[in-house]
């Protein structure tokens, strides 16, 4: 089974409406104002056709996480994980994001989001003092954790060596690299992005693992990039390279 918390919180519209589709919703929290409007009750009847209790209360800010849940919180079965192998068997060439201990789970979503949109077709997360895949990161994600496979991990360490040992290259983003991810033409390989901590960047024993190190090109006085941000552009040259982009 999922550690508990993947999924098992769900607040907003578009993150509460793919859980509903999806078939996890236990219990649904819906404000009464918006009983009548009609996406809600679309939600609210996909909740109900897989079994779920609907529940209508005058505020669900005072069951909720996130400080704007848009009138909807759920409670779901939590989402399984699957196994690294799994998620590098996925699609041919391999391409996994790999998120060294990023803390916030609005980064988390956000590159979740943006992975579905890259084609990225996995999502490797640490199980130990990184965000937890809760109602924030799937508020963030917009719905799309529902369909990106998520890989939990004890060591990212480990991760990046099984990673290589199965012949994946790994690339991590670093600002201070001499290489730049543009242009990389391993890309169009077997790849996992590895992205570190913000403000902290990669750990030093995963540094010292992956197979290149590469940069994103800054102008101007900018010291670094968010963490989702430089993970959104590293994934979207994964699929230029790749020729996936129309």
């Amino acid at each position: 089974m999922a550690p508990a918390g993947i999924g098992a919180d769900v607040e907003g519209f578009h993150a509460v409406a793919a859980a509903a589709a999806a078939g996890r919703i236990r219990e649904l929290l819906v404000e009464r104002r918006l009983a009548r409007d009609e996406r809600h009750q679309q939600v609210v009847a996909s909740a109900e056709a897989s079994g779920g209790a609907v529940i209508y209360v005058d505020d669900v800010r005072d069951h909720s996480v996130t400080s704007a849940p848009q009138g909807l919180v759920a409670r779901c079965r939590a989402i399984e994980p699957v196994t690294l192998a799994d998620a590098v068997a996925l699609a041919t060439p391999c391409a996994v994001v790999v998120l060294d201990h990023v803390e916030d789970p609005r980064n988390v979503g956000a590159i979740a989001r943006s992975a579905v949109a890259a084609g990225v077709g996995a999502l490797v997360v640490s199980g130990d003092r990184a965000a937890p895949l809760g109602a924030s990161a799937f508020k963030a994600a917009a719905g799309t954790l529902e369909r990106l496979p998520v890989v939990v991990a004890h060591s990212i360490a480990d991760v990046v060596r099984r990673l290589e040992e199965s012949g994946v290259w790994t690339v991590g983003l670093d600002g201070g690299a001499d290489r730049s991810l543009f242009g990389l033409d391993l890309l169009a390989e077997p790849v996992a992005l590895v992205i570190g901590a913000e403000g902290k960047g990669l750990s030093r024993l995963v540094a010292d693992r992956v197979s290149v190190l590469a940069r994103l090109p800054i102008r101007g006085d900018v010291e670094s990039l968010n963490a989702s941000v430089a993970a959104s552009l590293a994934m979207f040259e994964i699929a230029r390279v790749r020729g996936a982009l129309h």
